[in-house]
């Protein structure tokens, strides 16, 4: 499986993905532990990838998502964005929702 389908298949898969450097455990870089945090502070389950552990994923997600940058936050298939609109659609609510309607297998 190429690289590309690999993300596909993960966004596909997965309701609620975070591609980030680090883990939500262990976040390495204040944008992912921003991004880690709001989502946490929805206390819903959500996947994750480490792109700092998996270099063809970080190199060929900006390119799919048309997206340059880290943190990405993907709910039911759609880019909702980085960290700085993640972390303002937590403060107004609206992370919660999209959140609570993910899809769930």
């Amino acid at each position: 499986m190429n690289t590309l389908d690999l993300i596909k298949q993960q966004i596909s898969e997965n309701s609620i993905i975070l591609f980030m450097k680090g883990t939500p455990q262990m976040p390495q870089c204040g944008f992912s532990a921003k991004a880690v945090q709001a989502l946490m502070g929805c206390n819903k389950p959500f996947a994750y990838v480490d792109i700092l552990a998996n270099p063809e994923i970080r190199a060929e997600l900006p390119g799919y998502a048309n997206w340059p940058t880290f943190p990405q936050l993907y709910i039911n298939g759609e880019l909702v964005g980085g960290c700085d609109i993640i972390t303002q659609l937590y403060q107004n609510g609206e992370l919660l929702d999209l959140v609570n309607g993910a899809t769930t297998e």
